[in-house]
């Protein structure tokens, strides 16, 4: 085993333990960090490695939420069970969940494959145009939350969501396709827009994200399995893929802790700020190394 790769592996898991919960974009990161460090290994630039770091955020915020999760699958099943929703917040937020998450999973498997195309394919070269083309991606939604900032009311909670606010939401969530929007930006940037408290808005978020991280969590053991089925996949590549699992979900947990901590007193204005002096960062190399 190669040091190198596996220190690499693992700053690639934090870095999606960070990215994924933080408003500034777990796929733009993971795309860039390796194209500006000079990382080029097969394995840890491919698409199912990117995946399997989503198993890890997805244990996060499985772990994080777990009494939320066990309380709103109950309630969802009680609701089929008795055909009932009524005024329980629980059953409304499990099917709020649930409608919220159709937008971003139908784009997801419609569209993701040429996403991919037009800005990173698995194992090419990352042209200058693509960072180009998400540096103003990472800016242009820094922008909006910039402005989602100063135009929430900050005083709905998650209990006042609406099925509005889920599709709304949801619809946000599934411009996070495209690498530089970042699904928690967008979600909460869609929340602060309706009039939900920050740390309502990121909670909300994290929430919904949990099926869509899950779908590509699911669709990572499938490739982790195919590869080896066909032999493709040796114990250095799955030593990999562990070390990256368990950096991304330790560094999501702790991120997910510190976010809903840390919107409860202070504005989002740190991660416009970020995502601006990024954008500045990536043209500027992108032109240099162009």
């Amino acid at each position: 085993m190669d040091l190198s790769l596996l220190i690499q592996s693992i700053v690639l898991g934090i870095i999606q333990g960070l990215t994924e919960f933080l408003p500034i974009s777990s796929s733009a990161h993971l795309i860039l960090v390796p194209w500006l460090l000079g990382w080029d290994n097969a394995v840890i630039t491919s698409l199912p490695f990117d995946l399997a770091l989503h198993l890890g955020t997805l244990l996060a915020v499985l772990a994080f939420f777990a009494n939320d999760w066990v309380r709103l699958i109950r309630a969802g099943i009680a609701s089929i069970v008795e055909r009932k929703i009524g005024s329980d917040p629980d059953r409304r937020l499990a099917w709020l969940i649930v409608v919220g998450s159709i937008p971003g999973g139908v784009v997801g498997v419609l569209a993701e494959s040429k996403v991919e195309e037009i800005f990173h394919a698995p194992n090419a070269p990352l042209s200058p145009t693509a960072v180009i083309a998400m540096a103003i991606v990472i800016a242009l939604l820094g922008l909006i939350l910039f402005f989602a900032e100063r135009a929430a009311k900050h005083v709905r909670d998650l209990t006042q969501i609406t099925l509005r606010d889920a599709l709304l939401i949801g619809a946000a969530q599934a411009l996070a396709i495209f690498p530089g929007v970042s699904r928690s930006g967008s979600t909460i940037t869609a929340g602060l827009f309706l009039g939900l408290k920050r740390d309502a808005a990121a909670r909300f978020s994290f929430l919904l994200g949990a099926p869509i991280i899950a779908g590509a969590g699911l669709k990572s053991l499938y490739d982790v399995f195919r590869e080896s089925q066909n032999g493709a996949l040796g114990a250095n590549d799955l030593l990999l893929y562990a070390a990256g699992f368990v950096a991304s979900a330790v560094t999501g947990f702790l991120t997910i802790r510190f976010l809903l901590q840390y919107l409860r007193r202070n504005s989002t204005d740190v991660f416009v700020y970020y995502r601006w002096a990024l954008a500045l960062l990536l043209v500027v190399i992108a032109l240099l190394r162009g």
